[in-house]
């Protein structure tokens, strides 16, 4: 059994890139990708994030290395792919999970805020999938897409107005993507999670928002960042995964099977 699960998820000899892997998810969806065996690349602002996840990840016999992009500029994910490919010669995995979030109530938000959030959470993942999903195209590489979608855009959220508005987009943009890439066999999928306290989120969950996301949440508590690596692995594994496309992997203790 343990050979038979090690094949069915290994990622011996992949690479994989993980735009937002500074952040406390993506940084923990990486630490798994590099346990099963996977090369990470962080990609992120912040060295100084970076250094403590490669530290986890080298600590554990894994490796992984940083490099700096903004996912507003199209020019610097393609100079990213461009220094993966001339580092390591392929590329085969890709998370696109860098977000920001604001609690601006509807009225308030300003047109530069809306922008701003739907450039990063939206357009940056577009982005990411344009300029590595052109490599994967042009080189025949049957590549595993996993965005970073939220609950909130299966069902909008009060207090995140423009963050729902814009991950129920990656959620629309991500099964068209699956639909017009199959043929290839390019996987895209989005990753969606729950309620997991992260810097993004920990601005709005005053005690009284706690509580409503309790109530609404069958087992009773926020999830935790490691909980993701199973899903992670299922959509990066051409194994295990490879015929999930256009889907949408719900981590989230039961949120979205609650009506009343």
């Amino acid at each position: 059994m343990p050979s038979f699960l090690s094949e069915l998820f290994s990622l011996d000899g992949k690479i994989a890139v993980v735009i937002g892997g500074t952040g406390e998810l993506c940084g923990a969806m990486a630490e798994g990708l590099s346990q099963a065996g996977a090369e990470v690349v962080l990609v992120g602002r912040s060295e100084q994030k970076a250094a403590a996840r490669i530290e986890a990840i080298t600590s554990k016999g894994g490796k992984a290395h940083f490099v700096a992009a903004n996912v507003s500029s199209r020019a610097e994910l393609d100079s990213l792919r461009d220094e993966v490919l001339a580092q390591h010669g392929k590329t085969d995995i890709l998370v696109n999970g860098a977000g920001i979030n604001s609690p601006t109530p509807v009225l308030d938000i300003t047109e530069e805020e809306f922008a701003n959030i739907i450039d990063i959470n939206l357009a940056g993942v577009l982005r990411g999938c344009q300029s590595f999903g052109s490599y994967f195209l042009e080189q025949n590489i049957k590549g595993s897409i996993i965005n970073l979608g939220s609950i909130s855009g299966l069902n909008p959220l009060s207090r995140v107005f423009t963050y729902s508005a814009s991950k129920g987009a990656v959620h629309n943009l991500s099964r068209n993507l699956a639909r017009e890439w199959a043929p290839h066999g390019i996987r895209v999928n989005t990753l969606v999670p729950g309620f997991f306290p992260a810097e993004q989120n920990r601005k709005v969950l005053t005690p009284d928002r706690v509580a409503q996301i309790m109530s609404h949440t069958p087992m009773d508590r926020f999830g935790e960042a490691q909980e993701l690596v199973g899903a992670t692995l299922l959509l990066a594994s051409n194994q295990a995964g490879g015929f999930i496309t256009g889907t949408e992997m719900i981590v989230d203790g039961g949120f979205n099977a609650v009506s009343i």
